[in-house]
Formats: structure tokens, sequence, C-alpha cells
């Protein structure tokens, strides 16, 4: 029932990283790609949100006389690269049984940006190295936690401020570190860690960027680079302050929209589900400690992604960043011995008389045959594990490959 899966995560990783770089390079000079959008808003007209990385490329692209296209993409590669790496460090030699297989594999999680290449190198792939890296820290250090929340989480806010949304797990994890079962000072030190991040976002929200900084920062871009700042960038004019994120849903929202989603979510987070039912801290959690289980816990940690659904068009994201969360709080609580699962349950489920062939094709259609669209009006996407490598043939053959095979039999 348990295995080593390192192997076939890295043959895995190596090849969506490959698939990764393929798609960024065909799509860095598209001129209305979504992602290097985002990456254009910089602080030429004054202070905005997610500035940060789009002013530093900005800079080293005129410092380097290079293409500022050219320096996202290969701030891009590197971003994708070192998230990749540190994925199979994370996930390395852990040990592995059929359902947690289904948890890691699922569409939502790793493989979702490739499938989806609107959000591939989005910027909350920062937030995942945040977490990741966190992660590696022993445990023992505490002052090294501490500092490391107490400096890079305002960076991280300045990158992609809707972190926010997901500071209940942070907190979460900080709770069971520290083995808070009560409010205590080491409650409000952890509390403290992230003020200066909380501070920054709280100021975000409350100073969108002016029309007359938009301006500014459109024109230096275009000045400098002849580059139009569309779309993500664009946005920040049109939907700056608060109200204007929530009245842009408005209107779109459906019986079948919700519908759809709802099984999404049932069917992307369904393994983890049944390992959070099975699961509990070895130690007692402060607010925890009435619940039976994690199942509910985790549902709590989720629910201020409710807000980012009801502010935000792209729900496939939504659900992508809120899965990467959950999995990786649940493997980092069970690597570290805060959690027992009761894996009984294991030997009595339907996978315990499925022989490896069947298994093994539950793998594909689960794993690799369908996916969430990026944005909420989007239907499912069928067969990722297919239309990956087909595109990157089509693109690479100018052709679709079932023509230029035909062609070259003939």
């Amino acid at each position: 029932m348990k295995k080593n899966i390192n192997l076939q995560l890295s043959y895995y990783l190596i090849i969506l990283f490959f698939f990764a770089v393929f798609f960024l390079f065909q799509k860095h000079h598209v001129a209305n790609d979504s992602t290097i959008s985002e990456w254009l808003i910089n602080y030429e007209g004054g202070f905005t949100k997610r500035g940060l990385i789009g002013q530093i490329s900005f800079y080293i692209a005129n410092l380097f006389s290079i293409d500022l296209r050219d320096t996202i993409f290969i701030f891009q590669i590197l971003t994708v690269g070192i998230y990749f790496l540190l994925v199979y460090f994370f996930l390395k030699n852990i040990e592995v049984n059929k359902i947690l297989i289904f948890a890691i594999f699922t569409p939502i999680f790793i493989l979702y940006p490739i499938a989806e290449i609107e959000v591939l190198a989005r910027k909350e792939l920062f937030v995942f190295i945040y977490l990741l890296t966190y992660s590696f820290i022993p445990l023992r250090k505490k002052s090294h936690k501490f500092f490391y929340k107490l400096i890079f989480f305002p960076i991280v806010v300045l990158i992609w401020e809707p972190v926010v949304f997901f500071i209940l797990f942070l907190f979460f994890l900080d709770l069971i570190e520290n083995k808070i079962n009560k409010v205590n000072k080491k409650f409000f030190v952890q509390i403290f860690s992230y003020l200066p991040g909380i501070v920054v976002a709280i100021y975000i929200a409350l100073n969108p960027i002016s029309e007359e900084n938009h301006a500014l920062m459109a024109n230096s871009l275009l000045e400098n680079f002849n580059e139009k700042c569309y779309m993500s960038c664009e946005l920040l004019k049109t939907k700056s302050s608060l109200y204007q994120q929530f009245e842009g849903n408005l209107g779109r929202y459906s019986f079948v929209i919700l519908f759809r989603y709802f099984l999404i979510f049932l069917i992307g987070f369904g393994p983890l589900f049944l390992l959070l039912l099975n699961s509990k801290p070895t130690s007692d959690i402060l607010f925890f400690k009435m619940f039976k289980n994690l199942f509910f816990p985790f549902l709590i940690l989720l629910s201020p992604i409710i807000l980012l659904f009801a502010m935000g068009y792209d729900w496939g994201r939504w659900v992508n960043i809120g899965y990467f969360f959950s999995i990786t709080t649940f493997i980092y609580m069970s690597k570290n011995n805060m959690l027992h699962v009761s894996y009984s349950f294991l030997e009595k489920n339907i996978f315990k008389k499925i022989n490896k062939k069947i298994f093994v094709i539950l793998i594909i259609f689960y794993c690799f045959g369908w996916n969430p669209k990026t944005v909420m009006t989007g239907d499912v996407a069928s067969f990722p594990g297919y239309r990956i490598p087909y595109k990157v043939l089509k693109i690479t053959l100018k052709e679709s490959p079932t023509s230029y095979f035909k062609r070259l039999i003939n």
C-alpha cells in the first residue's frame, strides 16, 4: 500500500517543465497574453498593487537594454524551474498510498497551469514558492521561521496581495508547529509576524492607483518598450477599488456555473477529503479541538476563498491555489508527524479489490482526463494528458500531427 514515488515524480516534473518552457516561449511575444499583462504592472506611475516584479523586470530590461518581454520570459522560466524543484524536494521520499497518489496527481494541482496556459507563470507562483521554502525551515528554528514570515510575507503581498485570503492556512501551521492550544504569548507572537504583511495589504486595498498615475505607468511602458498596458495592467484602472472588484462579477452567476464548480471541488478535492476525514492532529490545536478529524477545519481554512470567487473571474485559478494550500498543508503535517492518518479504511475501500491495470486506467482518466478552465464561464476541459503534447506537436510541426504523419507515410 505504501511506496516511494521519487522516480515517477521526477519524470513527471521534468516533462511538465519542458512543456512549461515551450509554452512560455511560444506565448511571451503574443500581444494579448494574459500572463505577460500581469508582469507589465510596475511602479513607474507610483505605487500600485502587484507592481514589484514588473518594476524589477522594467529596471533590468532598461539596464541591460533587453526587450522587456524577453526579460519577463527569463524570469518566468527561472520561477517555474524553482517551483518544480521545490515541489520535487517537498514530495521526495514521502510514502504514498493509492488515495494519496490521486491527491498528488489530481489535475487541479501541479498539472493545472500546464493544461491551462493562461495560468502558467502567474504571480501566485511566488506564493507557492514562499510556502514551499518555509516548509524546509527546521521546526526547531523558531526564530528563523518568525523572521522569514516577518520579512518575506510583506514582499509576497506586494507581488500578489490575494495571498491574504489564504492566511488562515499559514496561521494554522503556526498553531500546530508551536503546539498552541490556548491564547497566550506564543499566540500573539505568531499574529505579530504577519502584521507587516497585513498592513501592506490594507494599504494596497485603500490606495488604488489613480487614473493620472496609471497613465504615467502606461506611457512609461509605451515610451521605453513600445508595450501597451492591456488586460491585467489595464484593469488596474477599471477594477482598482474593492467595490469594483465585486461589481465585476455581478450578472455572471448562474446555477450551471455554481453546480459545475461544486462538482469540480468535490471531485478534484475528493481524494484529499477522504484523507482529511480519516486524519486528526497529534496534539490539540486552538479553535480546532472540537473536531474529530481535519475535514471541517480545512473547510474553515478554505472559507475566505469565497470572497476571492466573488471578486475574481478566474475561478479555475482559485481552485488551483486553494488546493495547493490544502495539499501542501496536509503533506507538511504528515512529514513532520503532526497528524495521524487512519489507513485502516484503505483496507476496506474499493481500491483494495482493484488490480494494477484497472488502477492505472483510473489514474489516467482521473488525473489526465479533465481539468477546470481558467474563467468561471468556461466548461470543463477534457484529456489534458493528450491535448498538451498534441498542442506541442501541432505548434512544432506547423500543422496537425494527424495530417503530418499521414503526409509522412504517403
